[in-house]
């Protein structure tokens, strides 16, 4: 089977398997309270690119992990981008109506119900950490904890707050990006990993650098795909970053320099696989898949 279609196979199964592992650990839209459990399967379910939950099932991959012992960790990872999109596109902080090619659930159900709904997505993560987890729950929990708070995905959103219509230099830049978008998906990548045979320091080392260039990349390139890119392939609100004054990749180092510093974190996340052989494969074809998206 041609490569690309090999890999476009296995990104479809296994979405599909983290959508219905997710349907059935949300609870049902008719439970009580029904308003807030059908706003929390509307941020979650059907739609999304997936690709934090694809990252954790390939790093398993790398381990030699059964695929039934990644599902929480994929799970829990989703979860927790779920919560953090319902809140950022929240009023108080980036104010937007469009996500995954509908209306935001501040939107469909108000702002009320979707900060709870976030709230909730959030506690679920780690129950399901803490519930399902069969290898290392508490070091799974601490992972996921630590991408997500104030030295994380939460930190890097408040500089995100901070800079709107400041100039940062790059390595501002990079650190704001790296704990906003980079921290949770490099804990997707360490929770699948963690799911399978336990590295040796050189090899955790190498999965260190992939995580860190892939997890930047994907930032990168949304900032290209803010200007090139439309809400219709998108499936949210395009040109946003330019609109409120935000520093990005682009704005910095102008649209030719910024595609370059994707192919150069490309580089640098497949050259960290180069070790491992065929356990990296799907590693190495989501880095390829990241710098090359389209939406």
């Amino acid at each position: 089977m041609n490569p690309d279609v090999a890999f476009a196979v296995w990104s479809r199964e296994r979405a599909q398997r983290i959508e219905s592992v997710l349907d059935a650990r949300l609870a049902p839209a008719t439970a009580t309270p029904a308003q807030l459990h059908e706003a929390m399967r509307y941020a979650v379910l059907g739609g999304g690119k997936r690709v934090r939950a694809l990252l954790a099932y390939a790093g398993g991959q790398l381990t030699g992990a059964d695929t039934g012992v990644v599902d929480c960790a994929a799970a829990a990872v989703e979860l927790i981008h779920a919560y953090s999109l319902v809140h950022d596109d929240l009023p108080c902080m980036d104010d937007d109506i469009l996500r995954r090619g509908k209306p935001t659930c501040h939107v469909a159900f108000g702002e009320a119900t979707a900060l709870l709904a976030g709230d909730a997505l959030q506690s679920l993560a780690f129950e399901l950490l803490a519930e399902v987890a069969p290898r290392h729950p508490a070091a799974q929990c601490l992972l996921l904890a630590r991408a997500s708070g104030s030295r994380g995905m939460a930190g890097g959103q408040a500089i995100d707050l901070a800079s709107v219509g400041a100039a940062l230099d790059l390595q501002q830049l990079e650190t704001m990006h790296r704990l906003k978008t980079g921290a949770l998906i490099h804990a997707a990548v360490r929770l699948g990993v963690n799911c399978g045979r336990a590295l040796t320091d050189v090899e955790n080392a190498a999965v260190e650098r992939y995580a860190s260039a892939v997890g930047l990349a994907f930032q990168v390139v949304d900032d290209v795909l803010d200007v090139e890119g439309s809400a219709t392939t998108l499936g949210k609100t395009a040109g946003k970053d330019a609109a409120q004054g935000k520093p990005t990749y682009v704005s910095l180092l102008g649209l030719a320099a910024a595609k370059e510093r994707v192919e150069d974190l490309r580089a640098k996340a497949q050259a960290a696989l180069s070790g491992f052989g065929p356990g990296a494969r799907r590693l190495a074809e989501i880095a390829d898949w990241i710098a090359l998206r389209s939406h």
